[in-house]
């Protein structure tokens, strides 16, 4: 069996409870989490390197009401099986100012905890390495736990992070630098300081591993350093600076970006600017930088009055169709209405970020107001992130299906 690259990046979503088997602290902010994955489970585990999972807890808020929190967090180890066919899954979090789910996890999860793990999803994978001869990743349901079976071709790849940006970036780097001996990864990556380093410890040993092929390059903003290019904030200036000398343009195959929006953002207007193919450069958000937007959980309600102007929003799910109304001044997402008659509507982040909530849009016509997950190829086919789509035509098809 051959799945074809995006039909591993976009497989259909699932939740099964794991059992934590590790928590290892990173930093005084940031914790990796392993998961067990038993035999019986493994197939729905199976990655590609740069991929993530969904975690969902429930939580009682401030008024002791039981409700329901997604995050969405990068798998940050290759795949590995065990000789018994289990398998696990790590991920990294690191506390987030406010966050709740962040601030939990760093205090109290623990070893021997259950928690629901989603199915791997996600398109920041590359498309030049881990691919076979015929352009598909071989076997992806069974042979992605045996990366040393797959054929890649040699290549130069950099990727750009800031703190947990790091997380999918180190799975690139072990799967594309151990895939081929002629493979060059360069890794710039922004930090406040030493201490803040997520992984200080493993890139030092990539480093030692290849050290003519993996070029690590930190950035610390509030520590000073040798070169004063890796001291202070990664701004323009800096990363044109390092693009001028330690990086040459022309030679890089893919490029990768993780981090916040701005330097993402940054990095995409740069290397625009020089002359970089969109197809070659491969990002993901961790947050759009939209502090109005607060990530949704489920739909919020919306009372439907039959004498007024309404949207017909019909949608597939799992082979079952169901329809709502929603008002027309609710101005109500797609995956809202959905949440509100099918609480296992596919979704973890709910800002246009991750993709989980993608769908085929059937029949009318929507407006989407943000997409930092789909590719150009996505949209041309028709396809939407229901989180971030409303109805701009009296009814309106969508198939999450599709």
């Amino acid at each position: 069996m051959t799945v074809p690259v995006d039909a591993a990046a976009r497989r259909k979503t699932s939740f099964h409870e794991l059992t934590v088997a590790q928590v290892r602290r990173l930093t005084d902010d940031a914790i990796e989490v392993t998961f067990a994955v038993p035999a019986e489970l493994a197939g729905y585990y199976d990655y590609l390197p740069g991929q993530y999972v969904a975690l969902r807890v429930h939580m009682p808020d401030a008024t002791g009401v039981d409700r329901e929190l997604r995050r969405s967090y990068s798998i940050c180890a290759v795949p590995t099986q065990f000789d018994d066919g289990s398998s696990e899954i790590k991920v990294a979090i690191k506390r987030d100012l406010g966050g709740e789910f962040s601030t939990w996890a760093n205090t109290e999860l623990a070893a021997g905890a259950l928690m629901e793990v989603m199915s791997p999803m996600g398109a920041f994978i590359s498309k030049h390495g881990g691919a076979n001869r015929d352009g598909a990743v071989s076997n992806v349901l069974n042979s992605m736990n045996h990366p040393e079976v797959m054929v890649r071709s040699a290549g130069t790849y950099v990727a750009i992070a800031a703190g947990s940006g790091i997380t999918p970036v180190m799975a690139l780097a072990r799967s594309l630098l151990s895939g081929d001996s002629e493979t060059r990864f360069d890794l710039v990556y922004a930090n406040k300081a030493t201490m803040d380093i997520m992984f200080l410890e493993e890139l030092a040993d990539l480093k030692d591993r290849y050290p003519q092929r993996f070029a690590l390059h930190h950035v610390l903003s509030r520590e000073q350093r040798i070169a004063p290019v890796m001291s202070g904030r990664l701004d323009a200036a800096k990363l044109e600076a390092l693009l001028g000398t330690a990086i040459h343009t022309d030679d890089v195959d893919e490029w990768f970006l993780c981090g916040p929006f701005e330097l993402v953002q940054l990095c995409r207007d740069v290397l625009a600017a020089r002359g970089v193919e969109k197809a070659q450069v491969r990002f993901e958000l961790f947050t759009t930088g939209r502090p109005d937007r607060p990530e949704g959980q489920a739909g919020r309600p919306v009372l439907v009055d039959e004498s007024e102007e309404t949207y017909k929003i019909t949608f597939t799910l799992d082979g079952l169709k169901a329809d709502i109304l929603s008002p027309t001044h609710a101005r109500e997402s797609i995956l809202n209405a959905a949440l509100r008659v099918r609480p296992d509507v596919p979704f973890a982040c709910a800002g246009g970020v991750c993709g989980t909530c993608r769908a085929k849009l059937v029949s009318g016509t929507v407006d989407m107001e943000e997409n930092y997950a789909l590719e150009p190829e996505e949209v041309d086919a028709g396809y939407v992130l229901t989180c971030q789509s409303r109805p701009t035509t009296a009814e309106v098809t969508v198939d999450y299906d599709g």
